[in-house]
């Protein structure tokens, strides 16, 4: 390994697995959520044209093409592809867990190829293959962010950040199908720019053979941790047992190791039984931050997926004014990454400063992320108000205020887990949170319906999602209460402890 025999060296190579990490996610993981700027291409190429039919404005007697069919079937695949980034996230966390890093981001290396590859097969009489296809791509894509946030074990006091960065690289991959799209409009084909994103894989291959350890990354970091396949000799650890055997009452422990999350106190049980998976996807914890991201992300999907139709209804079907608001919601996703850190900040600000007398790092760590929450939810509550607007230029706003959420969002989710829950279920809750997150994520297909019903205006869904936003303020209001509930019995409890040396000491 790159500076085995010494502990500037191993700091080089964590810096090295730091950056090529931030890379992978910034150019490949989350491509598909630039879904509007592909579709302007992939209309250009005729794919699901054979749905468009004629019909005639009886005003000016001129014979019109209604597409609203490839509208909605472009959507769906959009659907179909979000749906399976986020569900099929369960089984691979299990997969995960169980099999490590190296299996699981082969088969994210499998797959990925597998679906560029077949974009870069298709054409406009194939074009179904786009359902698969990108759907391949985006859950190698979510493999490839799940494996890259261990890498934040690797830099104790500031891992809310880097998983929080890595998610907001993820969002900005987004930019990859607008520069696609702006090499078609200067003459490269859709077919040559997929066959480059395919090739790519070999560098995915090289980094995970020399950059990441077989199994996983444990937290915290041993004196003596190496991987990758450079040494020699390197050591593997087991995250479970490496977890059982570290202090539950050190100041760096992490997950459920101070009490139990379905009581809320500060008593402490069966270490093995509160830390179990059960007790953990049983926890109010788990409930709230399940209706946080679903609401949200259902938000999101409903927007990305209607971008271009609404785009085109407000812009009265002009090609190039569509075309410039593309390119600008596809660079406003770019800036995702410059969005995430703001977001880890706000969760490691606490760890400048010693901890109070009492307080656990965990507790810590939980009371610092309830303004990420909060926060995360009004810019939610704001981007959709913007979005639901039917007013051109405002789509400006929306757009800046939708790609801050999804940064915020999505990095606060993975954050959040790492924090409330021990480090070897988090693949496991990762993949359950986004599984079930998926499921309400399927409402956007009868958002999808009710749009079409309305005769494809949007203010009614519009109204109807915001509303609904208003249950994501629930998490951070619960993680308040119950933070607040800790200090309380922590006064408590040190009150009964001096009353008893007061008493003890006048005998």
């Amino acid at each position: 390994m790159l500076g085995c025999k010494g502990s500037s060296g191993t700091g080089v190579r964590y810096k090295l697995t730091l950056a090529t990490r931030l890379l992978e996610c910034l150019c490949f993981a989350g491509v598909v959520f630039g879904w509007a700027s592909l579709v302007f291409v992939l209309k250009t190429d005729g794919y699901f044209s054979d749905l468009c039919i004629n019909a005639t404005d009886a005003m000016a007697f001129n014979v019109l093409d209604d597409c609203s069919l490839q509208d909605e079937n472009f959507s769906l695949v959009f659907t179909v592809a979000s749906f399976m980034n986020n569900f099929l996230t369960l089984p691979n966390g299990f997969f995960y867990d169980h099999f490590g890093t190296l299996a699981t981001r082969f088969l994210a290396i499998f797959l990925y190829t597998t679906g560029t590859l077949i974009v870069a097969l298709s054409n406009k009489a194939l074009s179904i293959l786009l359902f698969p296809a990108l759907s391949f791509v985006a859950v190698g894509g979510i493999l490839f962010l799940m494996t890259n946030m261990q890498v934040g074990n690797l830099f104790g006091s500031h891992r809310s950040t880097i998983i929080t960065v890595y998610n907001g690289a993820f969002d900005s991959s987004s930019v990859i199908f607008l520069i696609i799209k702006v090499l078609y409009e200067s003459g490269v084909s859709l077919r040559s720019s997929f066959l480059v994103l395919s090739a790519c894989n070999l560098i995915h291959l090289l980094r995970t053979l020399f950059l990441m350890p077989k199994s996983h990354i444990p937290y915290p970091i041993p004196d003596d941790y190496k991987y990758g396949m450079s040494c020699a000799r390197s050591h593997s650890y087991n995250v479970e047992q490496y977890e059982a055997e570290q202090d539950p009452s050190s100041d760096r422990g992490r997950g459920v190791t101070d009490e139990p999350l379905e009581t809320d106190t500060l008593q402490l049980t069966d270490n093995s039984e509160k830390d179990s998976f059960r007790s953990c996807v049983l926890s109010w914890f788990f409930l709230w931050h399940l209706i946080w991201l679903s609401v949200m992300q259902l938000r999101h999907y409903f927007f990305i997926g209607t971008l271009n139709p609404m785009l085109n209804r407000l812009a009265n079907q002009d090609p190039d004014i569509v075309s410039e608001y593309t390119n600008a919601f596809a660079f406003t996703q770019f800036c995702g990454v410059l969005c995430a850190p703001w977001n880890g900040l706000l969760m490691d600000r606490h760890k400048r400063k010693p901890l109070d007398p009492g307080v656990s790092e965990r507790e810590a760590d939980l009371c610092s992320s309830i303004l990420s929450l909060l926060l995360t939810s009004l810019q939610c509550l704001l981007f959709s108000i913007c979005a639901s607007i039917p007013f051109l230029p405002l789509q400006y706003v929306t757009f800046i205020l939708q790609v801050l959420n999804r940064s915020f969002l999505y990095g606060g989710n993975a954050a959040f887990i790492s924090i409330a829950f021990p480090a070897r279920h988090f693949g496991k809750m990762y993949g359950l949170v986004m599984s079930l997150s998926a499921v309400v994520s399927l409402l956007q297909y009868p958002c999808f319906a009710l749009n079409k019903v309305l005769g494809g205006d949007p203010f009614c869904v519009n109204i109807i999602l915001t509303v609904l936003t208003l249950l994501a303020f629930i998490h951070p209001v619960y993680v308040f209460l119950h933070c607040r509930e800790l200090a309380k019995q922590r006064e408590n409890s040190q009150s009964i402890l001096e009353a008893s040396i007061q008493e003890t000491s006048m005998y």
